[in-house]
């Protein structure tokens, strides 16, 4: 069986350890040479940033997030050991986690580390489809000619680079779609290289939760357990015409990935519709700090992703889902583009608090759509609100500082509820 060993790049027969280097990092798969079709997942980003630019952290269990009001933005493996796990409460973080070190994210610091790894990718392909700083599906198709060695030695070379270069890792997922690469990508974290072929792919798929389906939330989930469909090969008993009657297209979509049939491509070239940022309580909330702290830390982070692609939007969403998980949406449009924190913050309050919605809550989100280029935005001055341009140059100022000193040198006090 083709085995390859991930630490030195040798190719041989398969076996528990390296012929050449001894090493266990060793992945074997009878496809292992002939899949093309890839999806890298950096391991706990943005925590194993901040260890490795603060060597004090390496030894320690790190969470990333907010104050003891705060919610987890990521938290590193051995935080994860102790049951912490993102979105959840500071409070329940550290309590299952009291050893921790809460560190406040440096969003630019966690671009510049994504722009290095995307830079290492593009040396390998030009089909290259981010997710998110931490992800990215890659078409690896006809690239052996170019480099002289196949997709799965280009993605081990990738992720050794990562660890030698930028001091950080990531988990390989190795197939012949999107939706299998992604499934893969997780299985085996972190430092993983995993491979579902063409013959294993319906055996394999056949006892797994449809939970497993990238999109497939507690709601949807709840939808089709009520009519006896929890795994992939519950979905395999309906017929494709029964599906899509009972839940439309989504239905669809869901007897061909039941099949692990994917036919999207990896687009290059896909663009970017909306920016957004959403997070899930741990226990439902109706508290009005609370959600306040949660939609001003999710403005300040749509922001920051809209400045750092050089963005900017026009309307503007809060997305709220119940505890009965219905979900509920208000939007707005404004009267020009915007890529500032405080616009976003109070836009999507006054839409939360025009509402009258009183939840409790189990999700709240934010979102900015209608995407320009970031020369049209907050160009004119609000005569509505004169304090506007204030604030404005005030965040702009802000901004500067973290670029220099780190996110954590200024930080909002509604940020600590």
């Amino acid at each position: 069986m083709p085995a390859l060993c991930r630490a030195c790049l040798h190719a041989f027969e398969s076996g528990p350890r390296c012929p050449a280097c001894r090493s266990p990092r060793v992945t074997s798969h009878p496809e292992l040479f002939s899949l093309s079709i890839a999806h890298m997942d950096c391991d706990a980003f943005f925590a194993s940033v901040e260890k490795r630019d603060d060597p004090g952290l390496r030894d320690h269990p790190v969470i990333i997030g907010g104050g003891r009001r705060g919610v987890v933005s990521t938290a590193c493996y051995l935080a994860r050991i102790k049951g912490v796990r993102s979105a959840m409460p500071m409070f329940q973080a550290l309590k299952l986690c009291p050893e921790a070190i809460v560190v406040k994210p440096r969003f630019e610091a966690y671009v510049e580390a994504s722009r290095a790894i995307r830079a290492m990718m593009e040396d390998l392909t030009p089909t290259i489809q981010p997710l998110s700083l931490d992800e990215a599906f890659m078409d690896l198709t006809g690239t052996q000619r170019l480099h002289g060695a196949p997709p799965a030695v280009l993605l081990a070379r990738l992720t050794r680079r990562m660890e030698t270069e930028l001091g950080l890792t990531g988990s390989i997922g190795l197939s012949h779609n999107k939706f299998l690469a992604k499934l893969a990508s997780d299985l085996d974290k972190p430092r993983g290289f995993s491979v579902i072929g063409r013959a294993e792919t319906e055996a394999y798929l056949a006892p797994l939760p449809v939970s497993k389906i990238w999109g497939i939330g507690p709601a949807a989930q709840a939808s089709l357990e009520k009519v006896g469909i929890r795994s992939f090969s519950d979905l395999r008993r309906w017929e494709r015409r029964d599906l899509m009657e009972r839940f439309g297209q989504m239905g669809d979509r869901l007897w061909h990935l039941a099949r692990g049939e994917d036919h999207r491509p990896v687009s290059a070239h896909e663009p970017v519709r909306s920016i957004s940022n959403e997070t899930t309580f741990h226990e439902d909330t109706a508290d009005a700090d609370i959600l306040d702290g949660h939609i001003w830390r999710m403005a300040e982070k749509v922001a920051s992703r809209a400045k750092a692609k050089g963005l900017a939007g026009r309307v503007v969403t809060l997305k709220l889902r119940r505890a009965d998980f219905r979900i509920l949406t208000r939007r707005t449009a404004l009267h020009q583009p915007t890529q500032m924190a405080d616009t976003l913050y109070r836009t999507a309050r006054g839409l939360h608090d025009a509402s009258g919605l009183k939840g409790p809550f189990r999700l709240i989100g934010v979102g900015l759509s209608d995407l320009c280029d970031a020369a049209e935005a907050d160009r004119e001055a609000d005569l509505l609100d004169p304090g506007a341009a204030r604030r404005a140059g005030a965040e702009r100022a802000a901004d500067a500082i973290r670029a220099r000193f780190g996110d954590a040198a200024i930080v909002k006090g509604r940020a600590l509820r």
